[in-house]
């Protein structure tokens, strides 16, 4: 329950619905027990039974206050049998009948008002997780697998949201059921509950053995869900390439193999959790009979307790097994539940090395240099920077080059602080990046990347992110600085066209004029180029170099394997190569002697 008593904080918000559902549920209590002796009176009218009050009683106060209603019912029952036996019979049926009425719609509003705070719980925990998600760093997300992380948000909190019915249950409701109900089998006969109760710790204790495995099993059923959902969301995501490499065998497969070992663990889980029920009947239906033979003892041969008496005393007895039963399943559930608030709980404790301190500074402008000083990076054990430096002084254009690999697009990675160097520091007009607002930072940077990532949203919107203050106008003239306002307009609904999931109704070079669009937009001081127009054809690709050659024009400009014709003008070429700087300097200086720069353009790399 350690993992499960965390969540149940996430309810103090809607304590208010807790208490209205401790309140019904007591008065549910109360009257599920009072239902049962209402049965007294029409048993002792059918049998001739009655125990004849010709005076009303008077109310002598709370202490004599069931000798009270017990004499009072009497007195009104003998006088509808003195008129009219079945007008007896018919206002014990009304009784019972509004007592069954009372007892559901208590039932009815405790469900109700528990209603808020479970969603309510679910919709916070959601959107903690969401929240959590979205603000930890892109190493994370390198190191988890997607469908995981979607089955924690979803069918795990789903599983939660069962549990948390489960130990309201198992605290409040149930409990109380058998509680008012022991009272009231106690008043009836202390013998006889006092011989109920010795078998409910045995009973106790063989549900608790049967469950300590759940949580094990549930836990190994909710990983083998977040494989599963790897699996087909790759598939979706891959679907051409799996097609165009006649991988679907391969995939099916793998699909195949992780839904049996779902199905195989869910059986296990499922079967040891449809035991609760029928053992926990099986021991009460055995307790009912041991308890037939003591208490017909009583009423057969020693008379101390009524016939009718002791029948209602059996619908009480009986009584507890449904709240018993109830328990045990809560129980069950439960511990499915803590297997599910450990998973959440790990995402919601994921550490954020790069959360922001109080003291960190926020950059309005970009004024002189940036600087790369004895930079080491490696992705787990694989270096791929090694002792790199650079410095960048403001409005000057960088071309990384070099073969695939060199760490190229690391360094754009580092400058946008998506990870963290290993050794070494990275500054920005003397500041060092860590000591630098994240946001204040994002600011400053715009970026295209080689593969464009779009959203399942109108073309307006995705252009829109690049400044999310931006008005209609503005989207335009961004779009048509990319080459792309022509083809936009041609959509069904223009600048309204939603464009699908990750773009799919675009083409590539459709795509990639949309994401340059959108830095455009945001007409950041750095500019980040990663194989920004490696997605475009010839037409395409001159018309947007041109714009990107526009936007680099006074600004600070890293550009990664680029057109040559935008090398060229570089200010400066570094040329890379296993995360060692192998040469630097202008086209003309490279190009005039043996250097690595001139074999790749010699083998016509760009």
């Amino acid at each position: 329950m350690i993992y499960f008593r965390k969540i149940l904080g996430y309810g103090i918000p809607y304590i208010r619905f807790a208490f209205f559902n401790l309140f019904f549920n007591i008065l549910y209590a109360i009257f599920s027990a009072l239902a049962f002796i209402g049965l007294i009176p029409m048993i002792q009218i059918l049998f001739d039974k009655t125990n004849k009050v010709l005076k009303e009683p008077k109310y002598e106060g709370f202490s004599n206050l069931k000798d009270y209603l017990e004499n009072f019912l009497n007195y009104k029952l003998t006088y509808y049998v003195n008129q009219d036996s079945s007008k007896a019979l018919l206002f014990v049926i009304f009784i019972i009948i509004s007592i069954f009425l009372l007892k559901n719609v208590f039932n009815y509003l405790a469900l109700y008002f528990i209603t808020f705070l479970r969603n309510g719980v679910i919709r916070d925990l959601r959107s903690k997780l969401y929240q959590k998600i979205i603000s930890l760093p892109i190493n994370f997300f390198s190191e988890k697998k997607k469908g995981d992380l979607i089955a924690r948000v979803s069918s795990d909190v789903l599983e939660l949201q069962q549990s948390f019915l489960s130990i309201l249950e198992l605290i409040v409701r149930e409990p109380l059921t058998i509680l008012f109900t022991l009272v009231i089998m106690f008043s009836i006969s202390t013998n006889l509950t006092l011989f109920v109760l010795i078998f409910v710790p045995i009973s106790a204790s063989i549900i608790s053995t049967i469950g300590k495995s759940l949580k094990k099993k549930s836990e190994k059923v909710q990983k083998e869900q977040g494989q599963f959902l790897s699996t087909l969301e790759e598939t979706i995501t891959g679907i051409k390439i799996i097609k165009a490499f006649n991988a679907d065998n391969t995939f099916i497969k793998k699909f195949m193999f992780s839904i049996n070992r779902l199905f195989k663990f869910s059986n296990e889980l499922i079967n040891r959790q449809n035991l609760a029920s029928p053992v926990s009947e099986f021991l009460g239906v055995s307790v009912i009979g041991v308890l037939l033979w003591y208490g017909g003892r009583m009423v057969l041969i020693d008379g101390t307790i009524d016939g009718a008496v002791f029948i209602a005393y059996m619908g009480l007895a009986y009584n507890i097994l449904t709240p018993a039963k109830g328990l045990s399943k809560a129980y069950y559930s439960i511990k499915k539940g803590d297997a599910a608030a450990k998973r959440i709980i790990e995402i919601l404790n994921e550490e954020d090395e790069f959360k922001n301190s109080l003291n960190l500074k926020d950059l309005e402008l970009f004024e002189k240099e940036i600087c790369f000083k004895n930079v080491f990076f490696s992705y787990k054990k694989n270096i791929v920077l090694k002792n790199f430096s650079l410095t960048i002084k403001k409005g000057e254009t960088i071309a990384l080059v070099g073969p695939s690999g060199g760490g190229k697009t690391t360094i754009a990675n580092l400058l946008s602080r998506f990870y963290d160097t290993d050794k070494g520091e990275i500054k920005i007009d003397g500041n060092p990046l860590k000591e630098i607002r994240k946001k204040s930072l994002n600011n400053l940077i715009g970026l295209v990347t080689q593969d464009s990532i779009l959203f399942n949203d109108s073309v307006a919107n995705n252009i829109a992110l690049g400044n999310l203050n931006s008005n209609i106008k503005e989207i335009k003239n961004a779009a048509r600085m990319a080459n792309a306002h022509e083809f936009i307009e041609e959509l069904a609904d223009g600048y309204n066209t939603n464009i699908g999931e990750g773009g799919n109704k675009l083409s590539g070079g459709q795509k990639q004029r949309l994401s340059i669009a959108r830095a455009i937009l945001k007409n950041p001081e750095i500019l980040i180029l990663d194989e920004a127009t490696s997605s475009l054809d010839s037409s395409s690709e001159k018309q947007v170099q041109n714009a990107l050659e526009k936007l680099m024009e006074n600004r600070t400009s890293i550009v990664i394997a680029h057109r040559l014709s935008t090398i060229k003008k570089a200010n400066k070429i570094v040329v890379l190569d296993k995360g060692l700087i192998i040469e630097k300097g202008t086209h003309e200086f490279l190009i005039n002697k043996d250097s690595l720069y001139k074999k790749l353009v010699d083998f016509q790399i760009f």
